[in-house]
């Protein structure tokens, strides 16, 4: 099955546009090396061709994740190649997140961090094009290479990324090759299992970290928190933490983007927007139960999306959104004990974490805030 995450797509018509620029003959199947020494890969590509007298290629892929309701499904990916002389000594110095040899460039539909203007790449995209553009380098030339995703402006309005502080398109930011489906039982499945083999651990400490999407990880990751002790759960967040409990983990910590963990404050333990989402109805509650003026619930209320409304409170009155978010934090664990002790009896310490926009932790529930500062994070005022 040809299911894979969009980095890997990128990479196989990157290396694709690459072989034409050597004077391969263009083969509509690239094969990709995986990090870690895994299986390599077989990846379809569309078509690919030179361009201006043989200076420059173009090779065509899309993205098929097998995700009906995935944002990357059928995304069509551009990818420009170009050799230059290099006159650097080594290849392997980094610049701007990439080794001096690659000359990457985000372009159009490609999502950009709003603060810096650098693009938007995991740390496993990262890898994935130098393990395999690297070894088809001619001596002495570095590699211009440029991305466009025609669609991916558009794509990136329907997702959270601005929230992230992504702007201008979509992120390449999964974490593996194979997709996941995060609404599938067979994820809630792959996660337990992953579960289990943190916690049979030898030295499993009892403290577990849960984490919403690639975002959520790439967030949490950033921030320090000991990868060995996350698991990206996708939407089964409820099931999970029973089974967590049953595995004896002693501190659980809930970590991500505030737009996504909101769910939870409202009791809604499967966050797959396909099944629930409320989102509105939630905010708007909590602001009512913080005492926020008639006006400002009236505009949440009345708002388009969750986004629309928090950029609007944001800019009018953020003492009340620090009020309200304050509230989701505590009230998710709440609702998250509330939840695991419903199945079975357990002392499980359920913290919550909050993230906002601009990717600052802002929010902590009183178990939360226990687990951050043994992990030396420290919440922005």
């Amino acid at each position: 099955m040809n299911e894979f995450t969009l980095p890997v797509w990128v990479v196989a018509a990157a290396k694709s546009a690459t072989n034409i620029l050597l004077g391969n003959k263009f083969k509509d199947i690239e094969i990709i090396d995986l990090p870690n020494n895994e299986k390599s890969i077989r990846v379809p590509v569309c078509a690919s061709s030179l361009l201006d007298n043989g200076e420059r290629s173009l090779a065509v892929s899309h993205c098929k994740s097998g995700l009906p309701l995935d944002i990357t499904q059928g995304l069509e990916i551009w990818a420009y190649a170009k050799f230059t002389r290099a006159s650097f000594q080594s290849r392997q110095v980094i610049k701007n997140g990439f080794p001096n040899w690659l000359d990457f460039h985000a372009g159009y539909g490609v999502g950009k961090f709003e603060s810096s203007g650098q693009p938007c790449l995991s740390e496993f995209a990262r890898e994935l094009l130098c393990l395999n553009l690297y070894p088809l380098l001619p001596a002495g030339n570095s590699l211009k290479l440029e991305i466009i995703l025609p669609e991916g402006k558009n794509r990136a309005s329907k997702t959270s990324n601005e929230a992230f502080g992504v702007v201008d398109g979509l992120s390449l930011i999964g974490m593996q090759a194979e997709a996941q489906v995060s609404a599938s039982p067979e994820q809630l499945n792959n996660c337990k299992e992953i579960l289990q083999n943190i916690c049979n651990q030898p030295n499993f400490n009892g403290y577990v970290t849960f984490v919403i999407g690639e975002n959520g990880l790439d967030l949490a990751l950033s921030h320090g928190v000991p990868a060995n002790q996350i698991i990206k759960t996708g939407n089964w967040i409820g099931p999970l933490l029973v089974s967590a409990a049953e595995n004896g983990v002693k501190k659980l910590l809930l970590f991500g983007y505030h737009g996504k963990l909101v769910k939870l404050s409202g009791g809604i333990f499967h966050t797959h927007h396909h099944l629930a989402d409320a989102r509105l109805e939630i905010l708007t509650s909590l602001a009512v139960r913080e005492g926020i003026s008639f006006d400002l619930i009236k505009l949440i209320s009345n708002s388009t999306s969750v986004e629309d409304a928090l950029l609007t409170l944001e800019d009018l009155n953020p003492e009340a959104v620090s009020m309200i978010w304050d509230r989701m934090a505590k009230e998710i664990e709440i609702k998250s004990r509330s939840y695991v002790n419903r199945y079975l009896s357990s002392s499980m310490e359920i913290g919550s974490v909050l993230f906002d926009r601009k990717r600052q932790i802002r929010w902590a529930g009183f178990d939360g805030l226990k687990q951050i500062n043994s992990l030396g994070l420290i919440l922005k005022g």
